[in-house]
């Protein structure tokens, strides 16, 4: 398998992606290919001081920022670490994996790679790390949607925990402001019945975001809008509990002695949280898997996505997803005109 990797995306690239990347080469038989600035790259190896099993290095000068216009992937930054890696990916690559600029990465994902034949929309898929873990989709991708890819998240959703993470029957829910059937804007509205009508998934109903922490359920569908929003909020409780809990426990000699006794407890507890320990969040109905990885990701984060994204090539989802999807392509029929006009 031929794992790219953008080693120029991210807050603390191009250091903490190399560093991840050389960690997933030692670990798999996988052929990880950089893409980005070649000197800095092999700086970046040669801080790791270990032998590197990366396979090749693929130069370009040009980075896309976070600031960028997602449509730059295309035009003013075509070759861009972002772009280059996502072309080499179309050509023949098996995964390719970013931590760069979001917008830029669903644009130059649906252009280059294209979705599955009969997907309307690509999104971002982002497991939240509870007890019960939560496929999040959409996670920023789509800002606007319609019921029709609430309904196809909700199918393509069923079938990545299915296969990557092994859950039999994959239980559905519908981000909402309350449980009713009829609460929402129209197309909460919409998106219910069509999901209470599906009969290949388990469709729950509508669930309100203070019971996400509770595992309703294993996928939970909304608009890009409002999963990044509810995505960086638990983000940022996470922090704040565990920052509250490290005030608590080093406030006296009495509060540390308890740390010892707990410490194993709070440790197990915070990796449970830990965004890391999920590597990124693959843009689900795309033709090849892609992977996002979190614009913060550190080294232990990139080796996870790669691990990830060998998991998503050797399960075959996509395979399955392109046999089911096309059953519910909900697109407008084209109508073929016949120029009949000199035609008798």
């Amino acid at each position: 398998m031929r794992i790219i990797i953008d080693a120029m995306g991210g807050d603390n690239a191009p250091g903490e992606i190399v560093k991840g990347a050389v960690e997933a080469a030692k670990n798999t038989e996988l052929d990880i290919v950089l893409v980005g600035n070649k000197g800095k790259i092999e700086q970046c190896l040669k801080n790791c001081n270990a032998p590197s099993k990366i396979v090749d290095i693929v130069h370009t000068d040009t980075v896309i920022t976070m600031e960028d216009e997602p449509m730059s992937i295309l035009r003013a930054k075509k070759d861009c670490s972002m772009a280059v890696g996502l072309r080499m990916l179309k050509e023949g690559g098996d995964a390719f994996i970013s931590a760069g600029n979001t917008g830029a990465l669903h644009a130059g994902s649906s252009l280059i790679i294209r979705p599955v034949k009969g997907v309307m929309r690509s999104g971002i898929a982002t497991i939240l790390p509870f007890t019960r873990p939560v496929l999040l989709m959409d996670c920023g991708a789509n800002v606007t949607v319609t019921a029709d890819y609430l309904e196809q998240w909700a199918i393509m959703g069923t079938l990545y925990m299915k296969n990557v993470l092994g859950i039999s029957e994959p239980e559905v829910g519908l981000l909402n402001n309350g449980t009713e059937e009829c609460k929402g804007t129209q197309i909460q509205i919409d998106a219910y019945r069509k999901l209470k009508e599906l009969d290949n998934i388990h469709f729950i109903g509508n669930v309100e975001s203070r019971e996400i922490p509770d595992g309703p359920c294993d996928v939970l569908v909304t608009d890009g809008f409002t999963g990044n929003i509810t995505l960086k909020l638990a983000e940022g409780m996470a922090k704040f509990m565990f920052g509250q809990l490290k005030t608590m426990y080093t406030k006296n000699a009495m509060t540390k002695m308890s740390f010892l006794v707990m410490k194993d407890q709070l440790k197990a507890l915070k990796k449970s949280f830990d965004a890391s320990e999920y590597g990124g969040a693959p843009l689900l109905g795309l033709q090849k898997p892609v992977i996002k990885a979190h614009g913060s990701s550190d080294a232990k984060a990139i080796t996870n996505a790669v691990y990830k994204a060998e998991a998503f090539i050797r399960t075959g989802v996509i395979t399955e997803m392109e046999a089911l999807m096309q059953k519910y392509d909900r697109r407008p029929v084209r109508k073929q005109t016949e120029n009949n006009e000199n035609k008798e």
